[in-house]
């Protein structure tokens, strides 16, 4: 069946109806920048703007960049921490409502190139600030934020994320060594067997991965930007 899923960005709002089965986007989706202030009201103003343009009345998924336990939000990166207490579920009408990286997660592991993988899988989405999803046997372990590990005497997102590349003016080799030290953080803590790589910079790829080079295996994600909009609505399908 088709869901709507948004996924609310720090920079970008974007949605699109999803055919839940084939993990497609069935219309063009549509992305409205994240407004300033972003608090609850100001964005539950654009996720009503998305809901309307696709004259939708079924079921919605909506992604939040931040620890999300039963709908209530309990931190906001990226965003107002006004967020931080509110039930998201219930602002956006009912909607399911998960961690934006856990959403992008899913939709890899179900459609993408996480498909079949056993073992301990990471998918880390490298954007405005870098998201993680945590799979072992294809089981998620919710809102691990790791994006937020310390890396030189700043939560990692500060060092590598996409927008730290963009504002430094960071050259793609130069910023692959920022990445490789986080990965191979990571790959400390959680000896996974496979890393896929996802978020905004996951269109540009090949500019940076063969610049980085650890153990573990690291790949881009299948569904690229998308993937949170197709994990939302996978997420909320009844």
């Amino acid at each position: 069946m088709n869901v709507l899923g948004i996924d609310i960005g720090g920079s970008g709002i974007k949605g699109a109806p999803v055919d839940t089965k084939a993990g497609e986007l069935v219309e063009e989706r549509l992305r409205i920048p994240t407004p300033e202030p972003s608090g609850p009201d100001e964005v539950a103003a654009v996720v009503a703007e998305i809901v309307k343009h696709f004259h939708w009345n079924g079921p919605v998924g909506v992604t939040f960049p931040g620890v999300v336990m039963d709908g209530v939000i309990r931190s906001a990166a990226n965003v107002a921490h006004s967020w931080v207490g509110v039930d998201a579920a219930a602002l956006f009408g009912g909607a399911t409502v998960l961690n934006d990286a856990d959403a992008a997660g899913l939709a890899e592991m179900t459609f993408g190139r996480g498909k079949g993988e056993r073992g301990t899988v990471l998918v880390l989405t490298f954007g405005t600030g870098i998201g993680s999803a945590l799979f072992t046997d294809e089981v998620l372990v919710r809102n691990t934020e790791l994006g937020h590990l310390e890396l030189r005497g700043k939560d990692a997102e500060h060092r590598a994320s996409a927008r730290v590349r963009e504002e430094h003016d960071l050259t793609w080799e130069k910023w692959a060594e920022r990445v490789e030290e986080y990965l191979r953080h990571v790959e400390m803590l959680f000896s996974p067997s496979l890393i896929i790589i996802g978020g905004g910079a996951s269109k540009k790829a090949d500019k940076f991965l063969p610049h980085v080079d650890i153990a573990t295996p690291v790949v881009p994600a299948a569904l690229q930007n998308e993937a949170g909009i197709i994990g939302a609505a996978h997420a909320a399908h009844p």
